[in-house]
């Protein structure tokens, strides 16, 4: 979203009549607090996509164009200087003011596993590539339950940061051309501008039908809107449309816009040709508002309503304010949804906040750099207030560093952290110690993906990923195969494949089961998943290793969806006992109706509220004993006595965090699950080769009654 202030010098285009005579557009500022406002209340009652991000690319792209080109024509060239330091003074501290901000409400007011992400967003957003920034983490599949950023909606402001770098560098470039060529600038420019509209608009429709998470934060599949402001203003000194044709466009438009939240579904990939909507809307009223006057009852007018233009000037910050004060609100209130008042309060605190800023980027800032025409003194005056903030994200991480080096230094003692192994123990259980948790939840999900990461193929992928871990010598080999439910255990199974000298092979898909049946994702056919599924196969028939361990059942939330044994799980296991495989089918690991991490944040380590009813997703006993006809080469192993009790499930076990997520354990965890693990793999595989003494006999001395 651009800062109305920066484009206010530029807010004159040609009218109808005449590409000289330039008015004020009035109705442009209205059109700015019409968007602003639909942002707002869409984001904030009903969660949906408004359209009014579009618009404002579009009038980013309107007005910056029309400013570079007469430029171009007036000067033969572009003041690149002038213009991006303008755009620093004019972006950054009020940006900056925000970010800070946001800062010190994380610390306050968010619970410390969000930490580390509030802080890498916003320095990305502090330096305009948040949108990159969100796109790389909205593609990982295991960081899919993080909650909302109090920053994300910077992402628009990374595309338009983009822009305002590209956008002058490509006219400049037009016009080179224009002069060689002694063509008129603006020819140049309209060709210039028409094929970026063209190739992005392509783009975006192919990338959003392909990856619609990723294509939402992508400039590349925003450009075209960009692109299309840019164009309007070249041409619209040449539309010629009677009073009552463009009253129409402007009631369109304006009508089109504000309903563009609730015609556009939430089900419809977006950008692609769901953004034609708000963008389309906004060229008609735009058009509407660019005769010599307009009428009295037409919308432009109402666009132009000094209330309306006043909002408009604080657009920009109301933008910036309205995110972060509704994740600030959501978790302080532990609701998901305001109320009609609560949503008022946020909307009030908002704009509250905007004039605030507005009081201090332009009533201080602005008024002390008047008289400092320098590109330099411009710039300056906008770094300055960028530099505390990130100096402030990089102080605040070594301080959360520092800690997690203090918590690593005391998981090393395993009677203070036993994790699972602290069932081994009633002594041990009865006296260990009140110490921060470990892993730490700040970091525990990146840790524990990180770990496994090159194991493991993503969503979209139909090839398969493997890595080996263990003795790669080792004549006894395992393959780890299936979801992520799956990959969660590779900690305890390398911790056993270490200790007895066997061969681990890794080889998961996230969300994809390791099953013969056709598998759904988000209730859409999961191709790449039977892809996947086929590869896997033709790799254990090759590798032919001793045994695969997978997953025997699945845990689900609700009581209409129990814990099962899914379809073409046994099948798969008979085509296993044919190549002379073995397997070892683990019970399923309990679901959370929370995030963990987050609760033990806000409720202790000990809370009974960080613990959840082994009923909200698994059966009372495992389903996998009562199957039938299974094949003689699977064994099943239920580990549920250590991972719930008495019907309830603790997020914390033995001192350490035992899932990263809703459903996810922690690679710590995982690691401690081999002791109890061990005694019944070994007896799953008799035919394993065992170490001298097990894990339980080697550390002894830990649960040995006093």
């Amino acid at each position: 979203m651009s800062d109305p202030a920066l484009n206010r010098a530029t807010d004159t285009v040609p009218t109808p009549s005449t590409a000289t005579t330039r008015r004020r557009r009035s109705d442009i500022e209205g059109l700015r607090a019409v968007a602003a406002l639909l942002i707002a209340v869409y984001h904030i009652w009903f969660g949906k996509v408004s359209g009014g991000v579009d618009v404002f690319l579009v009038l980013t792209g309107f007005l910056i164009t029309g400013s570079l080109v007469r430029a171009l024509e007036r000067d033969g060239r572009i003041a690149l200087g002038a213009f991006w330091a303008k755009l620093v003074r004019r972006l950054f501290p009020a940006g900056a003011v925000v970010l800070g901000t946001v800062l010190v409400g994380a610390y306050l007011l968010l619970p410390r596993s969000r930490w580390t992400d509030v802080i890498a967003d916003v320095q990305a957003a502090a330096l305009y590539h948040g949108n990159w920034h969100l796109a790389l983490g909205s593609v990982d599949y295991m960081a899919e339950n993080g909650a909302a950023s109090p920053v994300q909606h910077f992402w628009s402001l990374g595309v338009q940061g983009q822009f305002y770098l590209l956008w002058p560098l490509l006219l400049t470039a037009a016009g080179l051309v224009a002069a060689a060529l002694g063509a008129r600038v603006r020819t140049a420019a309209v060709m210039t501008l028409s094929a970026v509209f063209a190739g992005s608009f392509g783009y975006s429709l192919w990338i959003t039908a392909n990856e619609p998470v990723w294509a939402y934060f992508d400039t590349g599949a925003r450009l075209w809107e960009l692109a299309l402001g840019g164009l309007l203003a070249l041409a619209l000194g040449r539309v010629r449309l009677s009073a009552r044709m463009r009253g129409a466009a402007g009631w369109t438009g304006l009508t089109a816009l504000v309903l563009c939240g609730l015609v556009v579904s939430d089900h419809l990939p977006y950008p692609g040709l769901a953004s034609l909507w708000p963008t389309l809307a906004a060229v008609l009223v735009i058009v509407a508002g660019a005769g010599a006057d307009v009428g009295r009852l037409s919308a432009n007018r109402l666009l132009g309503w000094a209330p309306l233009t006043w909002l408009g000037g604080h657009a920009f910050t109301l933008f910036l304010w309205h995110w972060p004060v509704l994740v600030f609100y959501l978790e302080v209130t532990g609701t998901e949804r305001p109320t009609l008042g609560g949503g008022l309060l946020v909307l009030g605190l908002s704009f509250a906040a905007a004039l605030a800023t507005g009081w201090v980027v332009d009533g201080g800032l602005t008024r002390l750099t008047r008289t400092r025409t320098a590109p330099s003194w411009s710039l300056a005056a906008g770094v300055l207030f960028v530099v505390p903030v990130l100096l402030g994200g990089l102080a605040w991480g070594q301080v959360i560093q520092r800690d997690q080096e203090l918590r690593l230094e005391l998981a090393s003692d395993p009677t203070a952290y036993p994790g699972a192994g602290v069932h081994l123990s009633p002594a041990l259980a009865e006296g260990l110690p009140d110490l921060p948790v470990y892993p730490d939840t700040t970091t525990v999900a990146r840790e524990t993906i990180d770990q496994t990461r090159a194991c493991n193929a993503l969503i979209d992928d139909t090839e398969l990923v493997r890595c080996e871990a263990g003795d790669p010598e080792g004549d006894y080999t395992i393959a780890l195969v299936g979801s992520s439910h799956a990959r969660h255990w590779y900690q305890a199974l390398d911790t056993l494949a270490d200790r007895h000298g066997w061969r681990l092979v890794v080889m998961t898909k996230n969300a994809c089961q390791f099953s013969t049946a056709d598998q759904t994702y988000r209730g859409e056919a999961f191709e790449e998943c039977d892809a996947w599924n086929g590869h896997v196969m033709a790799e254990l028939r090759d590798l032919r290793p001793e045994a695969v361990f997978t997953t025997g059942t699945r845990t689900r939330t609700g009581a209409d969806r129990p814990e099962h044994v899914p379809d073409g799980y046994v099948e798969r296991w008979r085509e296993l006992d044919e190549l002379g495989v073995d397997v070892v089918a683990v019970r399923d690991t309990p679901r959370f109706g929370f995030n963990v991490p987050e609760c033990v944040d806000r409720n202790g380590a000990g809370s009974p509220e960080c613990a959840e009813r082994q009923s909200y997703s698994m059966a009372r006993t495992s389903p996998a004993n009562a199957l039938e006809d299974v094949p003689d080469n699977t064994a099943f192993v239920d580990m549920t006595e250590y991972l719930c009790s008495d019907g309830l499930c603790p997020g914390v076990i033995g001192n350490q965090l035992a899932y990263y997520d809703t459903n996810h354990m922690s690679h710590a965890f995982s690691r401690s699950m081999a002791t109890v693990l061990e005694p019944d793999l070994l007896d799953a595989l008799p035919e394993a080769p065992e170490a001298d003494a097990s894990l339980v006999e080697s550390a002894a001395v830990l649960y040995e009654e006093p």
